[in-house]
């Protein structure tokens, strides 16, 4: 497995829970399936679909924030409303008001749940106590505030903080193509995003689309900035660094491929083996990053 998004946060080095801990942790905000009048439940699933909230493998932990949302269309609900609506104007030979329709509304609604499909998603976080990080594969910060939300509830005490570093994606970016030169490791790819700081908001993308030092300069001199760039890793990992420091489409790529895949095994050692290499790897990765960025800023606790 690897994950596709990352959002990166920091645990302090003094921080110390082993698995069995963690696991009693989440258990009593394990997740429940919801009622019928539930439209969404939360709550923490078994990565593996055993018994064990936590799965660990080399001291790395994962864990998952199950999702379960019931589909109710506003327009199927409006749909049946507004025949309802016309039954009652027959009925009692005039239209019905504002507070009776919205009270028509929410009968109708609370008639369909039931009814409505329901949707299983899990969001994935890894835990690297020894080296720190917190990361979960969300593709938006709003949605890793779900898993930070259970997470700081299962452990009140959980010190856990967004990662700074000295250097804004923006400003590093942005120097690495006027200097047309990316950080030792890292190699710029064929897509990036370039922004105005104005107004104006005037925005370049390149997508599969080589960016050639003169072109690209000329639109920094203009005043735009880079807030989007795609970047590989050691020739191993592909991914875009965003503004917000967001890692979007991580892959891994063919020299990593061929060494998961050389290992014959069955589901199980292929599912921890996988882990164990994205977690070795992201781990090098994260580290060289925050070295491209200027290193970090973070207070120990």
């Amino acid at each position: 497995m690897w994950f596709k998004n990352l959002q990166l946060y920091r645990l302090p080095s003094s921080w110390e829970m082993s698995s069995d801990q963690l696991n009693e942790c989440l258990i009593p905000n394990a997740f429940t399936p919801g009622t019928s009048l539930e439209m969404q439940t939360q709550g923490w699933a078994s990565p593996r679909q055993n018994d064990l909230l936590v799965h660990t493998v080399n001291r790395q932990m994962l864990i998952a924030l199950a999702t379960e949302k019931k589909l109710l269309p506003t327009s199927v609900v409006n749909q049946v409303a507004k025949a309802r609506a016309q039954e009652l104007e027959e009925q009692q030979g005039f239209k019905p008001g504002r507070k009776q329709l919205r009270e028509l509304k929410e009968l109708v609604a609370d008639e369909l749940r039931p009814r409505a499909f329901s949707i299983l998603k899990n969001t994935f976080a890894w835990i690297a106590p020894v080296n720190g990080w917190l990361v979960i594969d969300a593709a938006s910060p709003a949605k890793a505030d779900e898993l930070l939300k259970l997470l700081h509830k299962s452990i009140p005490d959980l010190p856990t903080a967004p990662l700074e570093v000295a250097m804004s994606p923006v400003s590093a970016m942005t120097s690495w193509l006027l200097a047309d030169e990316a950080p030792h490791g890292f190699t710029v790819d064929q897509e990036a995003v370039l922004q105005s700081t104005n107004e104006s908001k005037a925005t370049v993308r390149y997508v599969r689309h080589t960016l050639e030092a003169d072109d690209v300069r000329r639109h920094l001199a203009a005043g735009k900035q880079c807030t989007r760039l795609a970047l590989t890793w050691a020739d191993r990992v592909s991914f875009v660094l965003t503004e917000n420091l967001t890692l979007k489409r991580v892959a891994p790529l063919d020299v990593l491929k061929e060494s998961a895949a050389s290992g014959a095994q069955d589901d199980e050692e292929r599912f921890d083996s996988d882990f164990a290499l994205m977690t070795g790897e992201l781990g090098h990765l994260l580290n060289d990053l925050v070295s491209a960025l200027g290193g970090e800023q973070r207070q120990d606790g």
